[in-house]
């Protein structure tokens, strides 16, 4: 009897119950303020009061005209400052709308798909190949599965998952990351195998709802020039009153008049109010936003445009976002020949090392690696004699917790044997090739040489058998052929070196931030042209290390962090992300940005003004 057959699920009045204690499974988000509300935001800023309070004083003054233009352009202001954020507020709504995953789950004895905040703790989850996991759950079941967590850890190659050991299914969920654990996280994919797993948390009380909840707990900070305009409302107030007591004194000790002296002196204190600021302001901003929404990104408020333009450190991601969050083959090494994937010809010696990684590969894959080597073959063998229309996969033998190789066992028209395409971790492979300890030593060699340059490395092996003979029961009972090495990379988004290089000269710092491993930092970061000399920080390193120390560690480096949610903090709010759920930036992105991202900083004199102007702003303002 199958794991989903043995577990019937929760009963629909179980589902209830635990839907009404833990609320549907989705990450809190901001409730849409009312109308008034948003008005009252917008209004209680010092530069609209100043407007406002600039109309009523013509109006108090007799003069309709005037005041009827100020209060006109108080109106506009705010109608174009709620105008932006509701229309942003439902673009965002409408992208977690699309993003929403639906769930596969046993109740009541039967599945059932459901939506993703339909799932509750306890759930039976039915997870496959392809699906977004819908909650922190534990795996009872687990036939050859992966799972991507880069949405968690940063790292870009899938981490494999195992059924929960005794003790496990009932225990504390471990952390993200590693490998054949049997927990898996809501916002992950499942890129290969299936499995059954049950609920653990959702919501808030899962890993990416705790995220949430931090991020959501940071009090929103005044911009450098909201700062800068509240200092400013300041003094034209101390001005603007100073002047008018002075000229009631004088007029009513000069002439007698003290009503008109009072007249007077509120006349003087607003031809000193400078009442086009908050119009400027705001239409500016508004622009700002307009403009970049034209690149695929939401502001959700606009006073963040101007912080852009005052950053001097750019935290950003690695995986998703400086790259392409993909894998693709970059080198082939058979014997002592290596091959770098550069467009040129693929020569004939390694054409039977494409074939075998192809072979080792689903027709229809998922996995990005596997994608990796379809696609290679598909470039250098499609429409030659190696083409595999008409194959038909006879058996597969799965990676293993013993054996981290998989294997592939086809038959062909052409072919009166087994052909068997075998890849997976150079250990294990010469482990089935049976490697004396002189070749071991040379494959070591080679695979220190491709991961010293932040590779991801595979080997690959081919066999044959007559069907006559049957198939064995484990990949040991082949006679495999060693072909070679490939390594592979998540290759780095088009037009990133380039943007690095702009803010450079703009004199804005870029600090990656990665789980993935120090070698794959460091090379990514010399292809882009990071300071990669700077050094490397780990999550635990930074976790030791208090406000004052991470600035000057932020802003004494060019390179990386590697930080899994050991701080998230920023003044400016917006920061640069690829592929992630669940964010809470007042800057979300409708899609990816190929370009350059630092266009903005282009008015660099601009940009000096605003810094000399916000003395209190140090480097380490963006941090995470």
């Amino acid at each position: 009897m199958s794991t989903a057959q043995r577990l019937p699920g929760l009963s629909a009045d179980e589902v209830a119950r635990r839907l009404m204690e833990d609320g549907p499974n989705e990450l809190a988000t901001a409730e849409k303020g009312t109308l008034l509300a948003q008005t009252w935001e917008v209004v209680r800023q010092p530069m609209l009061l100043l407007l406002l309070i600039a109309g009523l004083v013509n109006f108090a003054l007799a003069e309709p005209i005037d005041g009827v233009m100020l209060m006109g352009s108080a109106v506009v202001v705010i109608a174009i400052s709620i105008f932006q954020e509701r229309k942003t507020e439902n673009a965002l709504a409408a992208l977690r709308d699309l993003s929403s995953p639906r769930a596969l789950v046993l109740r009541d004895g039967m599945q059932v798909r459901i939506a993703g905040r339909e799932v509750v703790r306890g759930d039976t989850v039915l997870l496959s190949e392809g699906d977004r996991v819908p909650a922190d759950a534990v795996l009872l079941d687990a036939v050859n599965i992966s799972v991507d967590e880069s949405a968690l850890t940063g790292e870009s190659v899938p981490v494999r998952k195992s059924a929960a050991a005794e003790g496990q299914a009932s225990g504390p969920m471990g952390p993200p990351g590693g490998d054949a654990t049997p927990w898996v996280f809501s916002g992950t994919l499942v890129v290969r195998g299936h499995g059954i797993g049950v609920v653990r948390g959702t919501g808030s009380h899962s890993e990416l709802g705790r995220i949430g909840t931090a991020l959501s707990s940071i009090e929103p900070q005044r911009t450098p020039l909201q700062r800068e305009i509240d200092r400013l409302v300041r003094f034209f107030a101390v001005i603007g009153i100073g002047a008018a007591v002075a000229v009631v004194v004088v007029y009513g000790l000069t002439r007698g008049h003290w009503l008109e002296g009072v007249l007077a002196g509120i006349a003087a204190a607003m031809s000193l109010l400078p009442e086009e600021f908050p119009v400027v302001f705001t239409v500016f901003l508004a622009l700002g936003a307009w403009r970049m929404s034209r690149r695929h990104v939401l502001t959700r408020r606009p006073p963040v445009v101007e912080t852009l333009g005052s950053a001097t450190v750019i935290c950003v991601d690695k995986t998703g976002t400086l790259t392409l969050n993909s894998m693709t083959v970059r080198e082939l090494m058979s014997g002592d020949e290596t091959f770098a994937l550069t467009g040129d010809p693929l020569p004939e010696r390694f054409h039977d090392l494409v074939e075998a990684a192809a072979l080792a590969s689903p027709v229809d894959p998922f996995d990005p690696m596997d994608k990796a080597f379809r696609d290679l073959a598909a470039t250098y063998l499609a429409g030659t004699v190696r083409d595999h229309d008409g194959w038909e996969l006879v058996r597969e033998y799965p990676l293993s917790e013993e054996l981290l190789a998989l294997s592939h066992v086809w038959t062909s028209p052409e072919h009166d044997r087994y052909v068997v395409g075998t890849k997976g971790a150079p250990e294990a492979v010469a482990d089935l090739c049976h490697f004396d300890d002189d070749q071991r030593s040379v494959l070591t060699a080679q695979v220190e040489q491709a991961t010293a340059a932040g590779r991801r490395v595979l080997a690959v092996a081919r066999a044959s058998t007559d069907p006559a003979d049957g198939l064995p029961g484990e990949q040991h009972g082949f006679t495999f052929e060693y072909l070679g090495l490939a390594a592979l990379q998540d290759p780095v988004r088009p037009g990133v070196a380039e943007a690095v290089a702009e803010c450079a000269r703009a004199g804005v710092r870029t600090v990656m931030i990665t789980g993935d491993y120090p070698g794959t930092a460091l090379a990514i970061a010399r292809e882009i042209g990071l300071d990669h000399e700077a050094g490397v920080i780990t999550g635990s390193e930074l976790a030791g290390l208090d406000d004052a120390e991470l600035a000057g560690r932020v802003g004494g480096w060019g390179q990386r962090l590697r930080a899994h949610g050991a701080r998230a903090e920023a003044a400016t709010g917006p920061r640069a992300q690829g592929q992630r759920r669940g964010r809470r930036d007042d800057r979300r992105r409708g899609q990816r940005r190929t370009g350059p991202p630092c266009r903005r900083h282009r008015h660099r004199d601009g940009q000096a003004r605003h810094r000399r102007g916000s003395g209190d702003r140090g480097p380490g303002h963006h941090r995470r």
